[in-house]
């Protein structure tokens, strides 16, 4: 049986954790892909865990349920990153989305297919800050600075089924697969798990970085409410810093719409204000 089940759509991954229930992230997250997109076909993957909690909503959103047949996270970890290279196996769809749960969009992104399709794997290049300028920031980029790395996130990117993406795909596993040596020749980097951001860096490097992303195109990217891009320390959160509006579909930070997709970073903003 074909793994393709549509032409087109957006994934996700939700595995619970102690500290944040992914599976409600997801299903706010599918409500407003449904609103805001055209093409609007949602698939989640979850592990069996989660799976347990899914209820009639959920199955009145999402257009797929994947099921994670090999977990690669440790149970007892907070850490829900260590599968997401099993996308491409994963996904339903010929041509993919791939978004981490917690981004949101506040205007269609429809016209941004034909630009992903310039390639086969497209990573974000690069983040804005809540003002929309492109980030110069390097605090979260250090290792990512040190060893020359494209200046990719995962947070949203493109793939479609190739022999490209499963190239690099299955790169990202080898690397995975063999983190503990990997990273002995990396400088300056101690992620006893490799992020998704820094695994897709280095396939892409291997992969040759000019056929994974398009920096060019300086729109594809996202806005990062992580603290030391925006200018609040870290234990705060942006919306105890800054005024936060909801305006039908639009969001708006200190008076600035959120034309760009928002990756909100703060889990307990989203469930505070859109349960």
């Amino acid at each position: 049986m074909s793994q393709h089940k549509a032409q087109q759509g957006y994934f996700t991954f939700a595995q619970n954790t102690s500290d944040v229930d992914y599976l409600h992230l997801a299903y706010l997250q599918a409500l407003n892909i449904k609103v805001t997109q055209r093409h609007n076909q949602f698939a989640v993957a979850v592990d069996a865990a989660t799976r347990a909690q899914i209820n009639e909503d959920h199955l009145s959103v999402f257009d797929y349920i994947i099921d994670i047949t090999h977990d690669f996270n440790s149970p007892d970890s907070n850490w829900r990153l260590a599968n997401e290279w099993q996308v491409f196996w994963l996904t339903p769809f010929k041509e993919t989305i791939k978004l981490e749960s917690d981004v949101l969009f506040t205007r269609s992104i429809d016209h941004w297919w034909n630009a992903f399709r310039l390639r086969n794997v497209c990573l974000s290049t690069g983040c804005r800050n809540y003002q929309q300028e492109l980030s110069t920031v390097r605090k979260y980029r250090q290792v990512f600075d040190d060893n020359h790395l494209p200046d990719v996130y995962n947070g949203l990117m493109y793939f479609r089924f190739s022999q490209e993406a499963m190239q690099f795909f299955t790169t990202a596993r080898q690397i995975f697969d063999n983190w503990s040596e990997v990273k002995m020749h990396l400088t300056g980097c101690d992620e006893e798990t490799p992020s998704t951001d820094l695994l897709y860096a280095l396939a892409a490097q291997i992969v040759v970085p000019e056929t994974c992303a398009i920096p060019s195109l300086d729109f594809i990217n996202f806005v990062h409410m992580k603290p030391g891009i925006n200018g609040y320390t870290e234990d705060q959160t942006f919306s105890d810093v800054f005024n936060v509006e909801q305006d039908g579909n639009m969001i708006r930070i200190n008076n600035i719409n959120q034309y760009h997709p928002l990756h909100y970073y703060d889990k307990k903003w989203m469930m505070k204000n859109f349960n």
